[in-house]
């Protein structure tokens, strides 16, 4: 089971990273915070301080188009939001 799906590099939380040293991830729903806590360790080798989680349900969107009205809906996710201890940083972009 992959825990992290991916990192979150938005706009919002690149401002948050900047100012708080604080990642966002996109986790699997069925792993707790220890189980995050460890494969962020493991994976970026870098001390984790503290994991707040949040699921974000999945939005029903509809569209109108010739073939008739279409309905649907995005999947719900889990995001996790991890302070790292002071000092330490995660570089996304080294692997470019």
């Amino acid at each position: 089971m992959s825990i992290i799906i991916k990192p979150l590099i938005t706009e919002k939380m690149t401002i948050i990273t900047d100012k708080s040293q604080r990642y966002g991830f996109i986790v699997n729903r069925k792993a707790n915070k220890i189980e995050i806590k460890k494969a962020i360790e493991s994976l970026y080798k870098v001390n984790v301080q503290e994991i707040n989680t949040m699921i974000n349900p999945g939005k029903s969107k509809s569209r109108y188009t010739k073939a008739g009205f279409i309905k649907g809906s995005s999947s719900a996710y889990k995001k996790a939001i991890v302070s790292l201890a002071v000092g330490e940083t995660i570089d996304f972009y080294s692997n470019i």
